[in-house]
């Protein structure tokens, strides 16, 4: 369905894959490995002739028509209305589906604060307003990029099950959060210097002799989690 055909720039070199109808994908790296560059590539924020959707350019197909199909949630939330509540600005987000802003409010615990500014809401509180727009987007790839950032475990294991459910099409997670990486269970893209070093299944990725290559001893499986070794 996407693909990505040997993509290069000032900070990604020779970039290729393919994700498939319905596939899931992990996209891991350090800072600066040029993960979320490669995720603004993918959507069309960055346009290239080197991504196709469905064997089309994905620059030429039209903004609108784009929006049914990929969808980019950042790490931050960016709010250009100072005024604009949570309620009114889920409701802007309602895209593709006919599911109602209160529903998702009530899903994820929020709806306290939909008559609230966007501008005044916490960290935790912007990264569950990201995820509500993007089920009320409803896109058939979506792009998450740090879902879980900033938030408590209670909300972390929320999102979990939102991610791992059926609600989402396709999707692109970009996270460093090695435990969701494994629990999620889908194929896995890791990326260092710009450059592509695996791309295969997660049970090839999570593989105790791989883990040590990637990460040597700061990383070891507790229990069927993975746990950073302190």
């Amino acid at each position: 369905m996407l693909t990505i055909d040997n993509y290069s720039n000032e900070i990604l070199k020779n970039i290729s894959f393919e994700l498939k109808t319905n596939e899931n994908l992990i996209i891991l790296g350090s800072n600066g490995a040029g993960k979320s560059t490669l995720a603004r590539v993918l959507c069309g924020i960055t346009p290239s002739s080197c991504v196709t959707l469905h064997g089309q350019e994905l620059h030429k197909v039209k903004v609108k028509e784009r929006t049914k199909y990929i969808n980019y949630i950042p790490a931050k939330l960016e709010i250009f209305d100072e005024y604009i509540t949570l309620n009114e600005y889920l409701n802007l987000s309602r895209l593709h589906t006919l599911l109602e802003s209160n529903n998702m409010l009530k899903l994820l615990e929020i709806d306290h604060l939909k008559n609230k500014p966007c501008q005044q809401l916490s960290s935790g509180e912007q990264q569950l307003t990201m995820l509500a727009t993007a089920v009320l987007h409803n896109a058939k790839i979506t792009i998450f990029d740090e879902p879980t950032a900033n938030l408590d475990p209670q909300k972390s294991r929320n999102i979990f099950s939102l991610l791992k459910s059926n609600i989402f099409q396709s999707k692109i997670i970009i996270t460093h959060d090695l435990n969701l990486a494994y629990r999620l269970g889908y194929k896995v893209l890791c990326i260092n210097e710009g450059k592509i070093t695996f791309f295969d299944t997660s049970k090839k990725f999570f593989h105790e002799t791989n883990l040590n290559d990637y990460f040597g001893t700061s990383i070891k499986m507790v229990n069927d989690s993975v746990m950073v070794n302190l």
